[in-house]
């Protein structure tokens, strides 16, 4: 027997809108428009925001060498390297880590929106959402580890062989706060589990 819920399909519908809304603007300002920048249908990505070990002076245009042909790096201890006219492996590189985390962003929305549809019921102690949150909880562990390592990979390949290279360092710094909240929820979806079991085996004794 289930007891009737505070929450109202008004409720329900204005969360699954929201929810919607923001994966379709993650999904075009994320996902598309980086994308068909890589394809060249639009003006791509072209600069990447770099940290420098220390004050370096480097032209407004790298010119070198051949691998430094449209290159440039302004700044001084927070720089930004930019690339005048980048062919489509530089410009996959500049998109990659900012697609990357949509894409999962976009994932977790998605899984967000699938348990929301399940408070129509009244009920989101189901098992499929104790699935969908432990799915949640592994993306965020994900991006915990692939937010720092992508841009600092990826900005060593854009840099690699060219007159810049020596002055920008290699360096990952991963966040606990994003390890944390993957635990976090990873624990939520152990407790939805046990509560859907729990109420599971006290029905069947009814």
């Amino acid at each position: 027997m289930r007891t009737k819920s505070w929450w109202n399909r008004t409720d329900n519908r204005l969360l699954e809108g929201v929810l919607a809304l923001a994966a379709l603007l993650v999904g075009v300002f994320g996902v598309l428009l980086p994308a068909l920048g890589v394809a060249g249908l639009i003006d791509p990505m072209d600069t990447r925001d770099v940290r420098l070990e220390a004050t370096t002076r480097v032209p407004g245009a790298v010119k070198s060498g051949a691998a430094d042909f449209g290159m440039t790096l302004t700044g001084t201890h927070g720089a930004e390297l930019g690339f005048l006219h980048p062919d489509f492996g530089r410009r996959l590189l500049l998109a990659l880590p900012e697609t990357v985390g949509s894409l999962l962003l976009l994932l977790v929305l998605v899984l967000l929106l699938r348990m929301a549809r399940t408070l129509r019921d009244g009920d989101v102690f189901v098992p499929k959402n104790a699935r969908r949150l432990s799915t949640i909880g592994l993306v965020v562990l994900v991006q915990a580890v692939l937010s720092p390592v992508l841009p600092a990979v990826t900005t060593a390949l854009l840099m690699r062989g060219s007159a810049v290279s020596d002055g920008i360092p290699f360096a990952v710094t991963f966040s606990g706060k994003y390890v944390l909240l993957a635990l976090l929820v990873l624990a939520l979806g152990e407790v939805f589990r046990q509560g859907t079991r729990l109420r599971a085996d006290t029905e069947g004794l009814v």
